[in-house]
């Protein structure tokens, strides 16, 4: 019985999905510093400047319509543009 009840307990924990904050302190990358880029054109000075700032390793440009995986990477850095490719916010994950 104790066995059956650790089961279900660990098929619980283990279908339990964990969404992490956007702009939240994951180890590797931070947005805390990052406003000032937003509104500004997606170019690959500001992606290499937003990686510098973020500490991410790892950078995702998200344009709209784009299909992206749900996988969350602590060290990746993820940047939402607009239509018009300017700079909407960042996320890490």
């Amino acid at each position: 019985m104790k066995l059956a009840i650790t089961g279900i307990a660990l098929l619980v924990m283990a279908c339990a999905t964990v969404s992490p904050n956007e702009g939240s302190a994951a180890p590797g990358c931070r947005v805390e510093g990052l406003q000032d880029l937003t509104g500004r054109p997606a170019t690959s000075e500001l992606g290499a400047e937003a990686l510098r700032r973020s500490g991410a390793r790892r950078l995702r440009w998200i344009r709209p319509g784009d299909v992206v995986t749900m996988d969350y990477s602590a060290e990746r850095l993820n940047v939402h543009v607009d239509a018009a490719s300017r700079v909407e916010r960042f996320a890490c994950g």
